[in-house]
C-alpha cells in the first residue's frame, strides 16, 4: 500500500501507492474510525491547478471545507463517506481534530529532530503527517490541544515553541494523499499501523516537540 523514501534524520516518508481517494477515506473511517469530510478540491484550467472554491489566492488549495457547516458534516461511517466521494471523486480528505485526536502541528525540520529523539527514547508515537507546506502534525489523544499551552510552559520553552500550533476542536488536517495546488501532497511520517492505534497523550510528546522547536529557532 505504501512505499518509502529516506528523509531528514533517516525517516521513512510513506508514499501512497494506487489507491483512489474514495478507497482511502472509507479506509481512514473503517479501519481508524476517524470522522472523515470531503473537501475542495483541484481543477486543471490550462494546464494551471486553482482550488475549486475559485479564490485565486486561496491559501490551501484543493484542501479546505467547502461550506460553513462543514464540522457538522464530517462522519465516520464508511457509507456516508463513499457518497461523498462518488459525488466528487476529487475531494481532498480533510480530518477533523478534537474528536478522536487532536494534532500538534510544528515546523518540518523540528518535527524530524523531535521524532528522532522521541524513537530513540522509545515513546508511544500515533500517526505523524508531512504536509507540503513543510510542517509535520503529532496525532495526540483528543484533550492534548486544550493541555498544549501550559504543558509547553511547564517545560520551559514557551517563547521557542511559539511554532508549536495545537489543533483541536473546530480545527481540520488533511489527510494523505490530497494534493495542496502545485505545492504536493500530504505523506505519512508515520503512517497508520495496528501497532499506533492507541494514540500517546499530549503530555508525552510535548517536551520533545518544545525542544526541537528550540533547537530549530
Amino acid at each position: 500500500m505504501d512505499e518509502t523514501t529516506a528523509g531528514p534524520e533517516a525517516a521513512r516518508i510513506p508514499r501512497p501507492r494506487g489507491g483512489s481517494l474514495l478507497e482511502t477515506a472509507v479506509a481512514y473511517a473503517e479501519e481508524r474510525h476517524w470522522d472523515v469530510l470531503a473537501g475542495s478540491w483541484l481543477e486543471d484550467v490550462g494546464g494551471v491547478r486553482y482550488c475549486s472554491c475559485g479564490d485565486a489566492v486561496c491559501p490551501a488549495p484543493g484542501a479546505h471545507p467547502t461550506r460553513p457547516d462543514w464540522a457538522t458534516r464530517a462522519t465516520g461511517s464508511p457509507a456516508v463517506v463513499r457518497e461523498m466521494w462518488r459525488e466528487q471523486p476529487s475531494a481532498s480528505i480533510l480530518l477533523p481534530t478534537g474528536r478522536t485526536f487532536d494534532a500538534l502541528s510544528v515546523p518540518e525540520s523540528a518535527g524530524f529532530l523531535a521524532l528522532a529523539r522521541m524513537r530513540r527514547m522509545d515513546l508511544n508515537l500515533g500517526p505523524v503527517t508531512l504536509t507540503p507546506d513543510r510542517r509535520m502534525q503529532f496525532l495526540v489523544l483528543p484533550g492534548g490541544a486544550a493541555k498544549a499551552p501550559e504543558l509547553v510552559r511547564q517545560v520551559g520553552w514557551a517563547a521557542a515553541a511559539r511554532d508549536l500550533v495545537a489543533l483541536g476542536e473546530g480545527r481540520y488536517l488533511a489527510a494523505p494523499p490530497t494534493r495542496i495546488g502545485s505545492r504536493g501532497a500530504v505523506q505519512w511520517a508515520c503512517r497508520p499501523t495496528p501497532a499506533n492505534r492507541w494514540l500517546p497523550d499530549a503530555e508525552e510528546l510535548i517536551p520533545s516537540l518544545a525542544y526541537a522547536c528550540n533547537q530549530d529557532c
